[in-house]
């Protein structure tokens, strides 16, 4: 068997479907083979009367757990742009499927968010019915780093956080602890990860009746009280309701707090285009479903890689910056906020297929 092979260990212990991402020196960010693996096992699985539900987890470099998922290969990303690989374009394809088929998935599917889990980690996982994490959960869409935007449903699962905090975390890439990814509505529950490897094994040996009753056993595990917010809400309100990400910026520039200071300088670092263009993502993905929110975000993922080709996209470098060259010096176009055109926003939102021709055509 192959590397890419042993990424996803898909086992059936007891009645549970028991996943587990297997790539931990990339911190188990998924390869297209990754996607295609979890695709085959939960097809297998949902017509299998012998599983009753399905539990997710990711490996550490000590073993199972301490790190779920950082999101999609994103190496993969920058190589595969430069070279006009066509396996680019399956991999947003079948990924967002994936998505869709988890958040539509007809049994329990229980995710243990232990450790980082980011972008496509949390693709994975916000579908899930039960959403659990840890101490050592670190959870965030941080795509406007790299000159992207929250895809994977990010427009659709972060638009229904509270108030703005959608507009928040997805402008600004904030991390979560466990406690606070309760509180912002990203999260079910919690546990100790001292307590992780015993519960997963109780999978195996517990004689479940039926999928509830493994969703009920793991969240009776669970502090499942809702913390409060660790930001300040008002302020969130206030800033991130505006009607531009322009002035959002100068809104923070302009109050005298730590808080504003710190996020006015994190906006000031991310893609000022893609700042505008995920605004546009969260306030229209409010208002849609699942699938066509999914649908949007293929054409806008397409535009990231070709609206400005190969090494011109504001995404390859942001790739670059960020995990290639390492500089942290990325090179925006435009530079600053203020510069954005609107017709340079509204493209990202033009599919480049007809309705018939979607690639995501299919989903429900």
């Amino acid at each position: 068997m192959s590397n890419t092979e042993q990424w996803v260990v898909a086992e059936i212990q007891g009645r549970v479907g028991c996943l587990t991402l297997n790539r931990p020196r990339a911190l188990n960010a998924l390869s297209l083979s990754m996607v295609r693996d979890l695709t085959a096992a939960l097809l297998a699985w949902r017509d299998d009367p012998a599983v009753l539900a399905v539990a997710i987890r990711g490996t550490g470099k000590e073993g199972p757990f301490g790190s779920f998922c950082a999101g999609g290969d994103i190496r993969f990303f920058h190589q595969a742009a430069l070279a006009g690989n066509p396996e680019l374009e399956d991999f947003f394809t079948e990924e967002y499927a994936l998505n869709h088929l988890i958040h539509t998935y007809p049994k329990p599917y229980i995710a243990f968010m232990d450790g980082i889990c980011m972008g496509g980690g949390m693709g994975i996982s916000q579908g899930a019915s039960l959403r659990v994490v840890t101490e050592r959960s670190k959870l965030a869409m941080p795509e406007t780093h790299i000159g992207l935007f929250p895809d994977v449903g990010g427009g659709y699962f972060l638009s229904r956080c509270a108030g703005r905090l959608g507009e928040y975390l997805a402008l600004t890439g904030r991390i979560l602890a466990g406690p606070e990814s309760i509180a912002a509505g990203l999260a079910d529950g919690f546990i100790e990860s001292g307590r992780l490897a015993g519960l997963w094994a109780s999978l195996a040996t517990t004689p479940f009746e039926n999928g509830d009753a493994v969703e009920r056993w793991v969240a009776s595990h669970l502090n499942a009280q809702v913390p409060a917010p660790t930001w300040p809400v008002a302020e969130v309100e206030r800033i991130f309701g505006m009607g531009d990400a322009t002035a959002m910026v100068l809104a923070l520039e302009a109050t005298d707090s730590d808080w504003a200071r710190s996020t006015a300088e994190v906006l000031r670092h991310r893609s000022p285009l893609m700042l505008h263009v995920v605004l546009e993502q969260i306030r229209r993905a409010r208002g849609m479903g699942l699938a066509d929110d999914l649908r949007m975000e293929r054409d806008m993922v397409r535009r990231c890689f070709h609206l400005r080709p190969g090494a011109a996209s504001e995404t390859v470098e942001g790739i670059r910056a960020l995990a290639v060259d390492k500089d942290h010096a990325p090179k925006w176009h435009p530079a600053r906020v203020e510069e954005v055109a609107a017709a340079d926003v509204a493209a990202f939102f033009a599919s480049p297929w007809p309705a018939s021709a979607h690639p995501l055509r299919h989903l429900g």
